[in-house]
């Protein structure tokens, strides 16, 4: 028998989310600042810059997390690598690697409650019943699923997705039925939602966060031809065909149009679409 104080009766925890065996909690403030730090910790609670941290709560089930985030458990849970082998630890590291998730992915199964490391990231519950034919997530976003949802490697459907789109080569996808979380640079209430039904979705640039795994993805210029593209100043957009779900980050960093009063773009996106593009029409203008 354990008893827990100060989590869930402690004011300053709020629970913000939930959704299956997940919960989002909140800290509303971080009193453990230092007369160095103070001024800081005040602007960033100003700007709802809060530490969160993913609560799990098992009733004999199992869950799959991200390798590194447990912070502490409690009850009777047992936790197990989910290794069978070499050549399943060597499948593992492949995927990984190409997928910029952990390796060996910790399951954790039995009764009682397993709390991740706090994050400055937000955190985002799906069910996947909400998500026909899977869920695609961009790098390093994955943080937990059911232990029953299968983990696959999206691959792109060409390379130029990969080099022109800001994307990775492969992605990781989750399919089944249960509930995922995961990690997002925006706050849910910023994430634009498309529902596509035998349509098409372009944007310009490394936006979206997840998407579903039924959906084509291809990078294509605006206006069919790269001079075209070029004069327009979009270049080449990321496509999405099909039918299936979008979720579109549109206020990353890097994404505020540069002018006059506003701040210029950040040089993170020197290889977004327009460099790449005016590069392109550069090159054709010059021959």
């Amino acid at each position: 028998m354990i008893q827990i104080n100060n989590v869930f009766n402690n004011a300053n925890m709020k629970c913000i989310a939930s959704g299956g065996s997940y919960f989002v909690y909140e800290h509303q403030k971080d009193s453990s600042v230092t007369p160095w730090t103070a001024q800081q910790e005040w602007f960033m609670s100003q700007m709802n810059l809060q530490k969160r941290q993913l609560l799990i709560q098992l009733n004999n089930s199992a869950i799959k997390l991200q390798a590194g985030e447990m912070q502490w458990i409690s009850g009777a849970v047992q936790a197990s690598s989910g290794v069978t082998g070499v050549g399943n630890f060597l499948g593992k590291m492949v995927k990984g690697a190409v997928t910029g998730e952990s390796a060996v992915k910790t399951v954790y199964q039995g009764q009682g409650f397993v709390m991740c490391e706090p994050t400055y990231n937000y955190i985002i519950i799906e069910d996947l019943a909400n998500w026909p034919g899977g869920i695609t997530l961009d790098d390093g976003l994955f943080l937990a699923c059911d232990a029953n949802i299968t983990e696959n490697i999206q691959k792109r459907k060409n390379i130029s997705s990969a080099l022109l789109g800001g994307e990775g080569l492969f992605n990781l996808g989750l399919h089944g039925q249960g509930f995922a979380a995961f990690e997002t640079p925006v706050p849910r209430e910023e994430l634009f939602e498309f529902v596509l039904d035998n349509d098409t979705l372009k944007i310009d640039g490394n936006m979206a966060v997840a998407w579903s795994s039924t959906l084509d993805f291809t990078v294509e210029t605006l206006t069919g031809n790269a001079i075209g593209s070029a004069a327009t100043k979009e270049g080449f957009v990321n496509v999405y065909r099909g039918s299936g779900r979008v979720l579109m980050a549109p206020t990353l960093p890097g994404t505020v149009r540069p002018d006059m009063n506003g701040p210029e773009k950040t040089t993170s996106t020197a290889s977004s679409s327009q460099g790449i593009a005016g590069s392109v029409a550069s090159s054709l203008l010059n021959l």
